[in-house]
């Protein structure tokens, strides 16, 4: 038996943002179409053979989960060649299905890949949230403190007024009593309706996004994306898992997972180094979406390496039918 090929993440980036360029590629043309699940299965489908004509030995550990009985990249599913490191691999392969069904703002495709066995392999259930981007001394704020004392405690870090922090949350009734909290406090509310990934990318650049923090409930295979992010672009994560049943928290067990009131850290959801990459579909804050003009189609990607702590924006053109 020998051991698996190193994991060259240079080499390997190029090849994973093309994944992720692909993937928004097939899905563009249900922008605005109403049709999530056939947009999401375009994205699925487009993902799924790129990444089969990769040389690696990869294992999808975060995947389509069955709560919205979406067409899946299913976890436990192998993908590449087998010709090359064995790899973990995160992906949502259209983060805002109903961002892109309904043609607004920030739908993503967005995969990560670090080597085997540093991934947490998240079930699919729900996960408190809670992030801050780079500069801020280590664990400013917690997940054991309120609302209030977030932004206060964020607030002293900057050295301003509560009142000059921005909150980016979640718009679900669940959250209601967090917005209301924050807003107690004088602080502003970036509200998103879907993409709690590009909702915690925005911590990382503040100054171009204004958000300094990212709170709130919601997908926790979408919190171990999140967190790849910020371990490529700097800023601090924790995750919580949330059970509303015995069912998820059988399937939590099945993951591995023993510890269900466990908070994460970034570097607990994320242990190695890591890769990842992102494209735009519809246009966002992040990156801009697919752009078509008579015989090509242009997309944006955002690609990141932890190893180095690069962040690189691609454009590429291509020719279309």
């Amino acid at each position: 038996m020998t051991d698996s090929p190193e994991f060259h993440d240079r080499l390997l980036s190029l090849g994973l943002a093309r994944v992720a360029e692909q993937a928004a590629i097939a899905s563009a043309a249900l922008v605005g179409r109403g049709d999530e699940k056939a947009a999401d299965q375009a994205a699925v489908t487009a993902m799924r053979n790129q990444l089969n004509l990769l040389d690696i030995a990869g294992v999808v550990v975060i995947g389509e989960g069955e709560r919205d009985e979406a067409p899946m990249l299913y976890i436990g599913e192998e993908v590449g060649t087998g010709a090359g490191p064995a790899v973990d691999i995160a992906l949502d392969p259209l983060e805002g299905t109903t961002l892109t069904a309904k043609a607004m703002p920030n739908a993503l495709t967005v995969i990560a890949m670090a080597p085997r066995g540093t991934l947490l392999h998240a079930p699919d259930t729900y996960m408190d949230k809670l992030a801050v981007g780079p500069g801020y001394p280590e664990n400013v704020v917690s997940l054991q403190m309120s609302a209030k004392e977030r932004v206060e405690a964020l607030a002293a870090a900057r050295g301003c007024a509560p009142s000059d922090i921005t909150v980016c949350i979640l718009e679900r009734p669940r959250h209601q009593e967090m917005i209301d909290d924050v807003r107690a406090t004088g602080a502003a509310i970036k509200l998103i309706t879907d993409g709690d990934v590009a909702g915690v990318i925005h911590c990382a650049e503040a100054e171009k996004t204004g958000i300094d923090m990212y709170m709130g409930t919601g997908g926790a295979p979408e919190g171990v994306l999140a967190a790849s992010a910020l371990k490529c672009m700097g800023g601090q994560f924790w995750g919580r898992l949330v059970f509303r049943n015995d069912d998820e928290k059988a399937r939590a067990s099945k993951a591995g997972i023993t510890d269900f009131d466990r908070i994460y850290s970034r570097d607990e959801l994320v242990t190695g180094d890591v890769i990842f990459a992102a494209t735009g579909v519809t246009d966002g804050s992040i990156v801009a979406g697919i752009k078509r003009s008579p015989g090509f189609v242009e997309t944006e990607t955002i690609l990141m390496r932890s190893r180095t702590g690069s962040v690189r924006r691609m454009s590429y053109r291509t020719p279309v039918a």
